[in-house]
């Protein structure tokens, strides 16, 4: 139970600093930033995984940059995916 917990805090944390990195107006309610930061923080590990930087002494830092990257990148995919009134019928108006 305690690791579903960090995990939820971790992900809330990733998703906040995601969504502080990355510019521009962004209508993303609060459990959507904390799932895109816990999907986003899973990603953090499975990559930090494949390159072998899973355990390092210390604050992993490497793994966080990981994480909030790819949560940044998750985040523009949420926002992509839910644009309303955006593209080519607004412009031919």
């Amino acid at each position: 139970m305690g690791e579903v917990i960090g995990v939820i805090i971790f992900g809330a944390v990733i998703g906040v600093i995601a969504r502080l990195v990355r510019p521009g107006p962004q209508k993303v309610g609060m459990l959507w930033t904390v799932i895109i930061g816990i999907v986003g923080a899973l990603l953090g590990y499975l990559i930090s995984g494949w390159l072998g930087v899973q355990d390092t002494p210390g604050i992993d830092w490497i793994r966080w940059v990981i994480s909030i990257v790819a949560a940044v990148v998750l985040l523009g995919v949420y926002l992509g995916l839910t644009a309303k009134g955006t593209g080519g019928d607004s412009a031919r108006k």
